[in-house]
């Protein structure tokens, strides 16, 4: 039987795979690490409760969940209607801070709306940043996390979603800060994607080991159309660097749509932390869901 080129593409990445991630029996202290924070993450303290969104499970099926991975199996927050099904998926890539709470109440939020939501956690094998208490401390860790890494558990979390009642012939990605950099690259990764919503992601960076591309560098390869939602006053993601990725889709012919919000900050979306703004984060989550209905992830 003669392989298809996407057959072969996968057993290519499959092997790519495992030899970035040789097969290993976790320690005792990489399955205490195999779990998800509870609550928010201590460098996010104090959270402002007073405009603290929780969304409840009520007709929800949600909780932690484990996806197996090529190497190892790492933690997950899902969150799909109880009844029904197969559902639409939207990969959900956490902040800096992991997959804490926030993150997964916007798991809950999606599958309010009738997603299957899956947010797994990142950072498993460098290390577990919700006890840190300095941002310093976080970067440290994430600094570590290579992006081929971050591709490969991606792709195991949809495979999970694929077998749990998820529909993944309708496919998307969404994620906030560190994860809206992750999203474009995402978008550039997986040619089964079908949208993909970057929140405040950095577009532009010194390439390394780990992070050899920058979503400007990614803009002609992207394989699904993206909504990127930024704040006009986000001191991490200078405007220039927005128009320059804005000027790198519109070079290569690919769809990618980008709104700035005025006044706003990074990070506006976070109804926990002092940034967040109201309006635009009410907006961007419409706009949200009408990118992922718009194409075809519904």
């Amino acid at each position: 039987m003669t392989r298809s080129n996407d057959d072969a593409a996968e057993v290519n990445l499959a092997s790519d795979m495992r030899s970035l991630f040789p097969k290993f029996e976790p320690s005792r202290r990489e399955a205490v690490l195999a779990t998800l924070a509870t609550g928010f993450a201590l460098a996010t303290q104090p959270v402002a409760a007073e405009t603290t969104i929780t969304t409840d499970t009520d007709g929800l099926e949600a909780g932690e969940v484990q996806v197996a991975a090529p190497d190892r199996a790492i933690p997950a927050y899902r969150a799909k209607p109880a009844q029904g099904g197969p559902f639409p998926v939207v990969l959900v890539v956490q902040e800096i801070f992991g997959v804490h709470e926030h993150i997964k109440d916007v798991c809950r939020r999606l599958a309010k709306a009738g997603y299957f939501a899956i947010a797994p956690e990142m950072y498993v094998r460098q290390g577990d940043v919700a006890g840190l208490k300095s941002i310093d401390e976080v970067r440290a860790v994430v600094a570590k996390v290579p992006d081929a890494q971050v591709m490969s558990d991606l792709d195991a979390a949809v495979a999970f979603a694929a077998s749990d009642g998820g529909d993944v012939e309708k496919l998307a990605i969404t994620g906030f800060c560190w994860g809206g950099r992750v999203t474009w690259l995402y978008a550039a990764h997986n040619p089964k994607l079908k949208a993909g919503v970057a929140w405040y992601g950095r577009l532009v960076g010194e390439p390394s080991a780990l992070t050899p591309k920058h979503p400007v560098d990614v803009a002609g390869d992207l394989k699904a159309p993206v909504l990127g939602l930024y704040g006009s006053a986000d001191q991490g993601i200078p405007l220039d660097t927005v128009d320059a990725m804005r000027a790198a889709c519109a070079k290569s012919g690919k769809t990618c749509e980008i709104v700035v919000f005025e006044g706003a900050p990074h990070a506006f979306h976070a109804d926990y932390r002092p940034s967040y703004r109201a309006e635009p984060a009410k907006e961007g989550w419409s706009r949200l869901l009408a990118w992922l209905k718009q194409h075809g992830v519904a």
